[in-house]
């Protein structure tokens, strides 16, 4: 019997979200075999949740439920810690049962482990989705890598193409894999804001006087 089976629900509840807590110092492992980039896991299922609420948009799916699917589902790595692919080779973990004991006693286990239970399926419409949304998750920041200049992420990047399964998916991972990732910012403001030097207006007032010449001496000559 657990030493947290006497606790209330609501000390429970508290226990749970600073096991949440935990995604932010988990860190996704598979960047240590591309040599570059790296994030945890909380900042993966950050993004991957707004991607599956996109993809589901785009699908006429149920954008709260795809979301919900999203943001759950790496919760047990809370407990588990992320196995890669190398690492699935030689280890195996009880995603469920983890996710089960962070759960128990928090009265919330009726509503999320369904969650974990329909993505583990993948028969849903919603699980395609929230399946592709943590594949376009990585293209994102491969195709970063890539553009920074480490090859490797395109083999990377092949190899995620092909587990994309909904045509919203393989859709948004083409235009992902055409588009460079500093557009969004570079390209957003308009040319003579460059030109410019930070935005800053750089012309001169029409009546304003012309600085004077500089003198050889380094004084203004008039």
């Amino acid at each position: 019997m657990s030493r947290l089976d006497s606790r209330s629900r609501l000390t429970r509840v508290a226990d749970f979200l600073f096991e949440c807590g935990m995604l932010r110092r988990t860190p996704r492992s598979g960047y240590q075999f591309l040599g570059s980039g790296a994030e945890n896991v909380a900042e993966h299922s950050f993004r991957t949740t707004i991607i599956g609420f996109v993809l589901a948009h785009m699908a006429g799916a149920n954008k709260e439920r795809t979301a919900m699917l999203c943001l759950f589902h790496d919760l047990p790595e809370a407990r588990t810690g992320d196995f890669n692919y190398v690492n699935k080779v030689y280890n195996r973990c009880e995603p469920a049962r983890a996710l089960a004991d962070a759960l128990a006693g928090t009265g919330l286990d009726g509503v999320v482990l369904p969650l974990h239970s329909e993505l583990e399926e993948g028969g849903s419409v919603e699980a395609k989705l929230a399946h592709d949304a943590d594949q376009l998750d990585l293209m994102l920041n491969l195709k970063e890598e890539s553009d920074l200049g480490n090859r490797y992420a395109d083999k990377w990047l092949d190899a995620a193409k092909e587990r994309l399964h909904t045509p919203e998916g393989r859709e948004l991972g083409r235009v992902i894999m055409e588009t460079d990732h500093t557009d969004w910012w570079f390209l957003g403001p308009d040319q003579s804001w460059w030109e410019r030097k930070n935005g800053a207006d750089g012309a001169a007032p029409a009546d304003a006087e012309p600085d004077p010449p500089i003198a050889p001496d380094g004084g203004t000559a008039r």
